[in-house]
């Protein structure tokens, strides 16, 4: 009896210890509103909680946690030679904070008839230069901040527009003076230009590779057109106060195949003052 013992307990310790396959390599934040990468060997396939996403052609891949994200995330690869390797995360639960906004002009909070044609014009502009699946990574190399200027509006914060609420904030405000440059904050393209969005005013979209995208909005002017490739600092517009605005800033966006991100993990620290108010000059 106590031989059997021993040789269960051996044959315990001998048994196999599954570990994460080293082919499959996931970085970022997993919390609700987080920005994730990773790659896997060329030729590999990736699903995320069930639904195929792209891989480039480098093995990249890029997985955006809406502000509403489910508590679970699995990721599974499809490797050249027929394996595969599943991981299961939990996703860290955010909250969110108010913001209080006051002195829009009310056309800008309670859109008439027409103006909701122009909105929903807006948006599918917006969504089609979103939709885009460009085979590159120019996204792994990171980002860097698009201007310098105090935080006045955070990501996911719920929005009480003139007393009234409205949608929630998906994106970062930089209350940056009018005039000041706005520079690629990675090796991209340019997928959108756009003058006077009801909402965004002046916009341009980046594509920096499958379906990851950031979004300028308010800009006084351009310094770009669709179709043009940028480096990471060039110059693509100035800061404005163009759409629904009470004040010079620009709303800066990370969106990923439709879902809105936080850009705040993905810049860091910010080059420079950082004074968070829910006082400043908003956006959408």
């Amino acid at each position: 009896m106590k031989m059997f013992a021993v040789a269960l307990v051996l044959g315990l310790m001998a048994s196999p210890v599954w570990a994460d396959d080293p082919r499959l390599q996931i970085n970022g934040a997993i919390t609700q509103g987080g920005f994730i990468t990773g790659t896997v060997p060329p030729g590999s396939h990736v699903r995320v909680s069930g639904t195929e996403v792209p891989v480039a052609s480098s093995g990249a891949f890029a997985i955006g946690l809406a502000r509403d994200a489910s508590p679970w995330l699995s990721v599974t690869a499809f490797f050249p030679d027929g394996s595969s390797d599943q991981r299961k995360f939990e996703v860290a639960k955010r909250d969110w904070p108010v913001q209080r906004i006051d002195g829009l002009p009310e056309e800008k909070v309670t859109p008439n008839d027409k103006d909701l044609v122009a909105i929903r014009d807006e948006q599918s502009k917006i969504a089609g230069a979103r939709s885009k699946v460009r085979d590159a990574d120019a996204f792994m190399a990171g980002f860097t901040w698009p201007a310098v200027g105090p935080i006045s509006g955070v990501f996911g914060s719920q929005r009480i527009l003139n007393g009234k609420p409205r949608a929630a904030h998906l994106g970062l405000d930089i209350a940056a003076p009018e005039g000041t440059p706005i520079k690629a904050p990675a090796d991209g393209v340019v997928s959108l230009v756009a003058p006077s969005l009801f909402f965004n005013g002046n916009v341009v979209i980046l594509d920096h590779g499958l379906g990851v995208t950031t979004l300028y909005a308010h800009l006084a002017r351009f310094n770009v057109i669709q179709g043009q490739p940028v480096r990471r600092g060039d110059v693509i517009g100035i800061v404005g106060r163009t759409g629904r605005v009470t004040g010079p800033h620009l709303h800066f966006g990370l969106n990923v195949r439709g879902v809105g991100l936080d850009p705040a993990p993905v810049l860091g620290p910010p080059p420079g003052a950082n004074n968070t108010s829910g006082n400043v000059k908003t956006s959408n």
